[in-house]
């Protein structure tokens, strides 16, 4: 344990990465640097946080925001429940906690979306508290080099994991121990062609010594993928602004802005109601998590008496209303098209 943990930290040293979250010890900012980071690679990653950052500099001036504020700024990031998860976070910290975060790994528990990965990063880089963090990168690294084959996404492995990772842990100096290992799964000890060559502790891999890189770390199939059927309808008024509806609780792209959208079953009763309809450019396939969506877009006129039922915006308005990236990715490609 202690020749890993030395070389893990000898490594990062060397090789860590120059990110803005790494010189603060301030709760707020590496709060936002995790909830962004949140299946999303750090390159990717980066602008959204220092975007956040030159909007919001407290967690107060963000829980004063609105949700649509937050959203904007938010927007093509994905997973849309982290930013309102976010915004009612700053907003239960400013109400319940005078705009402090709690300074324990169990009071950082208390808050909305922050499980034990995330309250363990906030609770050893501000506060240098001995928590061990557990992601995708330290699953990795454990797996591959102690040559565990329990699924990661198990119960079982989860606890096993989580212990191994505490076993590891420098009491002494946690964060510098945390960032060390997942940076190291990050840029050293790659999901894909990971350059074992050159690994520092490449001697004692469990992984390398039995030919199992490549199949570690061990994770269950995913769940089965849902596929969707949509046809979004494109109507404009004279004052070429376009109809939008906001996207209801409960699904994805929560309280973003759409188009009309009528969502069908299967794709033959789609393929049915296209065949008389004016399509705007070919098929949109767009990929989530757990579904798969496939769109059409369609020139509708536009009755009088529909008008009330939608929000009339033109294109330039969209900067102040979140949209899905599939709208988006419609809009770059066909906006000289749409009246």
């Amino acid at each position: 344990m202690n020749a890993l943990r030395q070389a893990l930290q000898d490594w990062y040293k060397v090789r860590q990465r120059d990110l803005p979250w790494r010189h603060t010890q301030d709760p707020y900012f590496i709060w936002l640097s995790e909830i962004i980071l949140q299946q999303t690679r750090v390159d990717q990653g980066l602008p959204y946080y220092l975007k956040f950052t030159a909007a919001f500099p407290t967690v107060k001036d963000l829980a004063n925001a609105s949700q649509q504020e937050v959203l904007n700024l938010w927007q093509g990031l994905g997973y849309y429940s982290r930013g309102r998860n976010l915004h009612a976070t700053a907003q239960q910290i400013t109400r319940d906690f005078n705009g402090v975060f709690p300074d324990s790994h169990e009071g950082l528990l208390k808050l909305k979306g922050v499980g034990p990965y995330t309250a363990a990063a906030i609770a050893s880089f501000a506060y240098n508290l001995p928590h061990a963090v557990v992601d995708g990168n330290v699953f990795r690294v454990l797996s591959r080099y102690f040559g565990v084959d329990l699924a990661i996404n198990s119960p079982e492995g989860k606890r096993q994991f989580e212990a191994l990772a505490g076993e590891l842990l420098d009491r002494y100096n946690p964060a510098l121990h945390n960032q060390a290992i997942m940076e190291f799964g990050a840029l050293q000890c790659k999901p894909v062609s990971p350059n074992c060559a050159v690994c520092p502790v490449q001697e004692s891999c469990m992984a390398l010594l039995s030919n199992k890189v490549a199949q570690l770390p061990i994770k269950l199939k995913k769940v089965k993928v849902r596929k969707r059927f949509f046809v979004y309808h494109i109507l404009a008024n004279a004052q070429n602004q376009l109809a939008f509806q906001r996207r209801a609780p409960k699904d994805i792209w929560e309280g973003l802005f759409e188009f009309p959208l009528v969502e069908f079953d299967n794709s033959e009763d789609m393929h049915a109601y296209l065949e008389d309809k004016l399509v705007i450019g070919a098929k949109f396939q767009h990929v989530l998590t757990h579904q798969r969506i496939e769109a059409y877009f369609i020139k509708t006129s536009m009755k009088d008496s529909a008008k009330a039922n939608y929000l009339m915006l033109d294109l330039m308005a969209l900067e102040d209303h979140p949209i899905p990236r599939l709208i988006d990715k419609f809009l770059i490609a066909h906006s000289s098209e749409l009246f």
